[in-house]
């Protein structure tokens, strides 16, 4: 059975969002990926695999090694998804600071 990846399902797993905030500044290998967490090689193999398969991740081969990098592209389209709710808070936020002061100076 070949199961469709959504973007959002594989960032909602920490380990995953931790993956990402690694490779963010520089490719790394699965080895060294790895390395930086607490658990079986073979699960963050599976975490890469699901990256991958969601285009967040890209895979570069140099010899025997795979290097693992941000998909900057995907990751805009995430961004930009999200965008106009953060725009919402902030103005629901704004506005309740407003209230807030408000209420301050009339005590």
């Amino acid at each position: 059975m070949n199961l469709r990846r959504d973007v959002f399902q594989a960032i909602a797993d920490p380990t995953r969002r931790a993956i990402l905030l690694l490779v963010a500044s520089q490719s790394m290998t699965a080895g060294a990926i790895a390395s930086n967490f607490d658990t079986a090689r073979p699960t963050v193999s599976k975490h890469l695999q699901i990256l991958t398969e969601c285009d967040l991740l890209e895979q570069t081969q140099n010899g025997r090694e795979i290097y693992y990098h941000i998909n900057a592209k995907k990751m805009k389209d995430v961004a930009d998804f999200i965008e106009p709710f953060r725009k919402m808070w902030d103005d629901r936020f704004d506005k309740l600071e407003n209230v807030m002061k408000k209420y301050k100076t009339n005590k």
